[in-house]
C-alpha cells in the first residue's frame, strides 16, 4: 500500500513527528511504501476562495500543494500528523486540508484509508475531542475510511513523548496495516 504521511508540525523533531516516525517504522516493516510530506516546511498558501477550480479543476495557485495533491491521488492511504494548537490542528495542516477544495471530487472518489496522529502538551480529557470531531467529519465528507487515531496527550516535550505509551501505539498502528 502507498501511504502519504502529511506532517503539519513546524517542529521537525517535535512530538507529533516522533509519533509519525514510529507509525512509519511499523508500516515500512509491514512492506508499505511511505511518502513523507513535510507540509509545515513547504510553500503552501491558503485557499483564496475564488472558486476558479470548481472543486474539481486546477487551482490558480502554483505552489507545493501540487506535490501533496499528486501524492494523495496516487496513494491508498493518508496520515494526518499535527500538534494540538488551541484544541485543533496546526494552521499548516489545516491549510493543506482547505486546499483539498480544488480536487475534492477526485480525492473523495478514491475512498482513501486515513489515520490521525496528534500530540498535545495537555493531558486533560478535554484536549482532543474538537480535533477528533473535525477529523471524523472530514472522513465522512471526503469518503475517507479511518483506520485509527493516535491522540497523544501529555506529549508536550520530546522526552515525555519518548516515554509515553503513544510511541508504541503509533508503531502498532503502522504495523497493523
Amino acid at each position: 500500500m502507498k501511504i502519504s504521511v502529511i506532517k503539519g508540525s513546524p517542529h521537525k523533531d517535535g512530538s507529533s513527528n516522533m509519533l509519525a516516525d514510529q507509525f512509519i517504522k511499523g508500516a515500512k516493516e509491514n512492506g508499505h511504501n511511505i511518502i513523507e510530506l513535510d507540509a509545515a516546511h513547504m510553500d503552501i498558501h491558503p485557499c483564496l476562495g475564488c472558486d476558479n477550480c470548481g472543486m474539481n479543476g486546477e487551482c490558480v495557485q502554483k505552489d507545493d500543494i501540487l506535490k501533496i495533491r499528486d501524492s494523495l491521488l496516487l496513494s491508498d492511504m493518508a496520515v494526518f500528523v499535527t500538534p494540538i494548537y488551541y484544541f485543533g490542528m496546526s494552521a499548516q495542516l489545516k491549510t493543506v486540508i482547505d486546499r483539498f477544495y480544488s480536487y475534492t471530487a477526485k480525492l473523495s472518489s478514491k475512498h482513501l484509508k486515513t489515520a490521525l496522529i496528534a500530540a498535545a502538551w495537555n493531558s486533560g480529557d478535554d484536549v482532543m475531542p474538537y480535533l477528533l470531531d473535525h477529523y471524523k467529519k472530514l472522513c465522512r465528507y471526503m469518503n475517507f475510511e479511518s483506520c485509527g487515531e493516535i491522540l497523544g496527550k501529555g506529549c508536550g516535550t520530546t522526552s515525555a513523548t519518548s516515554r509515553s505509551i503513544y510511541m508504541k501505539k503509533a508503531y502498532e498502528l503502522g504495523k497493523s496495516l
